[in-house]
């Protein structure tokens, strides 16, 4: 069961103008299951994206690269769950060519200007027959309120649609913030298997979107980690349309554009923190805070190395105050000068270590208290500088292990 975490209201998520989606039932891998989303978009819109630093990387992340470089205008989005087109060579660059290609044919486009986008099982041939004999039905159901729905189109293993909206104003215009996620599974950061798609009808200068969208990125997606593994097929696309009639936004740092950063990073977090929620098997949602540091990149590496630890996710789950696994795994970050005697560590309210060792008044019955909270935060402080990171993590359960065991069957 997800922690915390319902499905979204529909009446709550709100269209983008320039912005249509459809869905259909293709049968790529299940029948009777919605795994085929186009994304529409009016012309004139910028796209930009980050993808998996998974050198093994499927072929639509290979396509979409590509076509990104030759900039000649995206159009549409192509998306299919239960085939990741990943692992299976040159025919799978073709196959993905061939979903493009037949898109653009029914769009009158060129195929370049299509991005294609697949989730789920590695090493399989991709169904092209099917998602190409799918695409009509998916044109014929487009249109500007289906963001719900299409949350539920690219879902894999999770429980739950995740999708989100937002509103601000800028120079006295109304300005939406649009955007759905899927992953509950092999999820790490640099990315954390998941997809990412946001609009916005906000007007920005189109070369500030890729540094926009990093930036985001880096403060939301890549702050997340279930289980320590990087997909080959972890897409995030950031789509602004023009469309809200204020002055274009020029710098991302002036006020029009860090209010657009504040808002971009508040919904990409919101949907990343929906898919640790939902992680495989989890039932604790764990913020891992360090501050302290020298700087922020040693904070995140002891971050992570707590986030990623198996034997500190199981102690979690079993609500077992086995703290020393969270020291271990500060000790092997691999902070070669750390001095073990100035580390502090909390569970929420509760100190822990003191000095490098258990606090006075430690009681284990109050480590246990919070392990057992659906929520908890695990804070280290290195005391050796003012630097601070955040990771979000889940705990490891039986049912992690049976998921996984049967996701191909």
């Amino acid at each position: 069961m997800p922690v915390l975490l319902q499905a979204p209201d529909p009446a709550q998520i709100l269209p983008v103008p320039g912005v249509r989606l459809g869905i259909a039932m293709a049968g790529v891998r299940k029948a009777q299951r919605k795994d085929l989303t186009v994304l529409l978009l009016d012309e004139g819109a910028s796209v930009a994206g980050v993808f998996t630093a998974n050198r093994f990387c499927a072929a639509p992340v290979q396509l979409c690269r590509e076509h990104l470089q030759q900039d000649l205008g995206i159009r549409a989005l192509l998306i299919n769950t239960g085939n990741a087109n990943a692992g299976t060579g040159s025919s799978g660059l073709n196959d993905a060519r061939q979903c493009c290609a037949a898109l653009a044919q029914l769009l009158q486009l060129q195929p370049q200007q299509v991005l294609p986008f697949s989730t789920g099982v590695i090493m399989e041939p991709l169904p092209v027959d099917r998602i190409v004999a799918g695409l009509p039905a998916a044109l014929a159901a487009v249109r500007a309120d289906a963001w719900a729905e299409a949350a539920e189109g690219i879902m894999t293993t999770d429980t739950l649609p995740k999708a989100a909206s937002r509103q601000i104003q800028i120079q006295g215009r109304t300005v939406t913030l649009t955007g759905i996620s899927k992953g509950a599974g092999m999820i790490r950061p640099n990315m954390a298997t998941m997809l990412g798609f946001v609009a916005t009808d906000a007007v920005i200068a189109p070369d500030l979107l890729q540094p926009l969208l990093r930036e985001v990125a880096d403060a939301s997606f890549n702050r997340i980690t279930i289980d320590g593994d990087t997909s080959t097929n972890d897409s995030f696309v950031l789509i602004a349309t023009h469309q809200a009639g204020h002055a274009p936004i020029t710098a991302l740092d002036s006020a029009e554009g860090r209010a657009l950063r504040e808002a971009l990073t508040a919904l990409a977090q919101q949907l990343a923190q929906a898919i640790v929620r939902d992680g495989e098997g989890a039932t604790k949602f764990i913020t891992v805070q360090v501050s302290g540091g020298r700087d922020e990149a040693e904070c995140r590496q002891v971050a992570y190395a707590v986030a990623h630890s198996p034997l500190v996710k199981t102690a979690f789950f079993a609500s077992d105050p086995n703290l020393g696994r969270i020291l271990a795994a500060v000790g092997y970050a691999g902070i070669a000068d750390l001095d073990q005697s100035r580390i502090e560590l909390y569970l929420d309210d509760v100190h822990v270590v003191t000095g490098g060792g258990r606090h006075p008044s430690y009681r284990e019955e109050d480590g246990q208290r919070v392990m057992r909270q659906a929520e908890i935060t695990v804070h280290v402080n290195l005391n050796r500088g003012t630097a601070q990171a955040l990771v979000w993590t889940c705990d490891f359960s039986e049912e992690y292990v049976r998921i996984n065991a049967d996701y191909r069957s």
